[in-house]
């Protein structure tokens, strides 16, 4: 009898459920070595049991932070961050487990996206950096490439310090952009980048289905999109397992190269490429700056137009608020190859757009001359830009890439004279001249700049139509 009794209380306690808490959870971005955006509140999030109450311990702060999951499991928490520095441990306790964060920086952040010219790595501008790339307070995150046909909580990654192996597998751009705003920060502000980037994908596929569906033509283009095996082809794919997981993440902005893979569309692609940028800011919830580079001169498109009708259409989207492009039409040493070697040079423009823009440091010209407007005068048209106060300069012995038009939209080579605040073009053939065009072709790489060394922008004064049977090469 004493023996049951024993066995009798043995399998009674083993049959009594123990008190089980579920692990706090945290997606693959928030890790050791990332860097948090500096004087913010940058949130954490991740998963817990409903309702659970756990401390976030941040080790710059005084005092802990106290979070309460939703009855979904779902928590988010916006920690403040002071200026820059570090490195930091962030500990977060709940009742089933604890996670620890170390070598945590707080600077600045910046989301590397776009296709191939902003996903390339190891270049030659990489290699000669030689081991000036070990830089601690640089640190690199690139999200895995995958799809999804619904939003997604986790973006696959992990935060790692750029080493002189580590930076050959991330976007040169990107390291290019961060050291060069670092060296003007004064050379101590840390500088987080992450790189969410696919060769070959169109703007669609960075933006939710319905953002497109808002407009009838976008909708309509949306289902155009070139039908390929090797790469994503449907809208919101990429969004879904690429931005959408990481849109928590507190940032200072954007920069962005993409638009090869729109040109044979690009009647749309300003509305599809605005709709993305707002919709990206509504996500991430912050109006932060977006920077992006201009498409590059290309001589392998179908059509005539391709490239010029995409870089007008980026032209365009100037016009939404808080958006900046850098001009590389001087930057490409094969126009039969659509991957210009140099990526130092467009990142250090792209790096002095930030810095005068958002930072504010003292740079006068940052910008390519824009197009402002054009006069008729005396059989010759004057044009006039922005972002030329000092006039400008020609390199080689003329001025190139300037067709000039009369009311029959028959375009001829015009001659040319760059005076101080304005370009005057005729042709003796055209006595009553009516519009201008300017680089506006897919290989034009011009050879006039602002005094700054900045290249014009390609332009057109006429909205005339360009019908399907004159742009066939």
């Amino acid at each position: 009898m004493k023996k049951f009794y024993l066995l009798f209380a043995f399998v009674t306690v083993l049959s009594c459920p123990a008190t089980v808490f579920a692990i706090i959870r945290v997606p693959p971005i928030m890790s050791s070595n990332m860097v948090l955006q500096q004087n913010s509140k940058a949130n954490l999030w991740g998963w817990a049991d409903p309702s659970e109450r756990f401390t976030i311990i941040s080790s710059w702060k005084d005092k802990p932070d106290t979070v309460t999951a939703m009855n979904s499991g779902k928590w988010k928490a916006a920690i403040s961050t002071p200026s820059y520095g570090g490195p930091y441990t962030i500990t977060i306790k709940g009742r089933g487990n604890s996670i620890v964060f170390e070598n945590i920086l707080i600077g600045e952040v910046w989301l590397c996206s776009g296709q191939s010219n902003m996903e390339m790595s190891n270049t030659k501008s990489i290699k000669d950096e030689g081991t000036k790339a070990n830089n601690p307070k640089i640190r690199l995150f690139t999200v895995a490439k995958l799809t999804s046909e619904t939003p997604q909580d986790y973006a696959m990654g992990n935060w790692v310090e750029c080493t002189e192996e580590s930076v050959k597998r991330f976007s040169a751009i990107g390291y290019h952009f961060a050291a060069k705003i670092q060296q003007e920060l004064g050379g101590n502000v840390p500088i987080g980048l992450i790189q969410s980037a696919w060769s070959g994908t169109p703007v669609e596929l960075w933006e939710p289905q319905e953002v497109l569906d808002r407009d009838p033509e976008t909708k309509l283009a949306a289902t155009k999109v070139k039908d390929v095996t090797y790469r994503p082809n449907k809208p919101g794919l990429i969004y879904n397992a690429m931005i959408y997981p990481i849109s928590n993440y507190s940032i200072a902005g954007v920069l962005w190269y993409q638009g090869e893979g729109n040109t044979y569309r690009a009647n749309t692609y300003r509305k599809m490429f605005t709709g993305m940028i707002g919709e990206w800011r509504k996500q991430f919830n912050q109006d932060f700056p977006f920077y992006f580079i201009q498409i590059a001169p290309f001589s392998k498109y179908d059509y005539t137009y391709d490239a010029a009708l995409l870089m007008e259409a980026q032209t365009q989207s100037l016009a939404f608020p808080k958006t900046s492009m850098v001009v590389i039409t001087d930057l490409v040493d094969n126009v039969a190859d659509q991957h210009p070697k140099d990526k130092l040079t467009p990142a250090l423009r792209l790096a002095n757009l930030a810095l005068a823009d958002h930072y504010k440091k003292p740079i006068a010209v940052y910008n390519s001359p824009m197009y402002k407007r054009m006069e008729v005068s005396k059989g010759k048209i004057n044009l006039y830009f922005d972002n030329a106060p000092n006039g400008f300069m020609v390199k080689g012995d003329k001025p190139t890439e300037f067709l000039i038009a009369g009311a029959d939209q028959q375009f001829l080579p015009a001659d040319v004279k760059v005076e101080k605040d304005k370009i005057v073009v005729s042709n003796a053939q055209i006595a009553n001249p009516a519009a201008v065009r300017f680089s506006f072709a897919n290989d034009a790489m011009a050879n006039i700049f602002n005094k700054e060394g900045l290249p014009v922008n390609p332009f057109r004064t006429d909205n005339w139509e360009i019908k399907g049977v004159e742009i066939k090469k």
